[in-house]
């Protein structure tokens, strides 16, 4: 089975999705499970992990619904307030919805420091008795947090979304590969090859402009802790999605048929538990 192990769907509204800024047209409108089936279907994609998009408790019972009408969705990672005193309760009332494997908070947006937060860090910690995964949505100079954070958590199932956002558009690398070597040290972190399209040049990029990128990610993380992943519909801000694809799949080429099963679905299988 191939696994898309990070999508989004959404309902635009204007007053709600702010970060959709006028340069980024393509993404003002709505974007369904019906609008995706075509483009899985011709790309032999099986199924996908749907990921919040907006940060509320009313956008992870949208998806729980979208689950439910269809199938192609085997599982949604949502959001729920982790600096909530009541995130116990939170999380064991969304535990009805076995369709939800995990939770995210765009951290990208927060201070470098935010995942270090003691209430923050309280919702990490009350994850595990879900068996919950959690999404580590970061820029690339935010990864000295993650690597403290995942340090504090060696139970806890992370994954971190688009490689960290490195800065592909400058071409710069040296901090990034660092920094990913040493949060790779640590087996309970995974990594999803997904949105690098949108971090390098949108109107002018080149296939190889990815290659070194891609290279310290299979070099640290190994074949059985990455999780293909396309970001649509963000990934329409600066190509298709059968290029991210095609791109991949030309990068594993040389990759024995079990290592290209593994990071193309199994390895989403296992991790999100779909």
């Amino acid at each position: 089975m191939i696994i898309d192990s990070h999508v989004h769907f959404w309902k635009y509204n204007k007053q709600r999705d702010t970060w959709i800024t006028d340069e980024m047209k393509i993404l003002q409108q709505d974007y369904l499970p019906e609008h995706l089936s075509l483009t899985l279907k011709r790309t032999g994609v099986d199924a996908c992990v749907a990921i919040h998009a907006d940060q509320s408790e009313l956008e992870t019972h949208f998806l729980v619904e979208l689950a439910k009408t269809h199938p192609v969705i085997k599982g949604v990672v949502g959001w729920v307030d982790f600096r909530d005193e009541r995130i116990e309760k939170r999380l064991h009332y969304f535990s009805q919805y076995p369709i939800i494997k995990g939770w995210r908070h765009i951290a990208q947006s927060e201070p470098n420091d935010f995942l270090l937060g003691k209430d923050f860090q309280r919702g990490i910690k009350a994850l595990q008795a879900y068996n919950y995964t959690f999404d580590i949505l970061i820029y690339h100079y935010q990864l000295k947090a993650a690597i403290e954070l995942v340090s504090k958590f060696p139970d806890q199932k992370f994954v971190l979304d688009h490689c960290g956002k490195p800065d592909i558009k400058n071409k710069n690398i040296n901090d990034w590969k660092a920094n990913i070597k040493e949060l790779a040290k640590h087996p309970n972190v995974y990594c999803k090859v997904s949105g690098l399209f949108t971090e390098a040049d949108w109107k002018d990029w080149r296939a190889a402009d990815f290659y070194p990128y891609l290279e310290v990610i299979f070099s640290s993380f190994g074949v059985n802790r990455l999780l293909f992943g396309s970001d649509w519909p963000v990934v329409l801000l600066s190509g298709m999605y059968v290029q991210w694809k095609s791109l991949l799949e030309k990068f594993t080429d040389k990759l024995d048929e079990e290592s290209r099963e593994n990071i193309f679905g199994k390895n989403a299988i296992a991790f999100y538990a779909l």
